[in-house]
């Protein structure tokens, strides 16, 4: 019963630490979910991100991340299935 709760305490103080992203949608979303989404991306490069789709428009796959300056391939494939890259028509 002791090793029961020593290890039920053991998950329950690493779980927090476990980060869990998201899809997210790179030509949609802010900095900030940017940030909080992808994995190695803190908000200096997410900002990045939003700034170079303002300059340049809307991404057409996950690889045009990597033309931002600051985002590796790397990066990109770490967060591969969680970048998303829909367009949403303006009315």
């Amino acid at each position: 019963m002791k090793t029961c709760m020593k290890v039920l305490a053991m998950v329950a103080l690493v779980l927090p630490l476990v980060a869990f992203g998201g899809p997210v949608n790179i030509n949609t979303a802010d900095a900030e979910t940017i940030s909080a989404e992808l994995k190695g991306v803190g908000l200096s490069k997410a900002k990045a991100i939003v700034e170079y789709r303002r300059k340049h428009g809307a991404f057409r796959s996950a690889d045009d991340l990597s033309l931002v300056k600051g985002i590796g391939e790397r990066t990109v494939e770490l967060n591969r299935s969680d970048i998303q890259v829909s367009v949403t028509k303006k009315k």
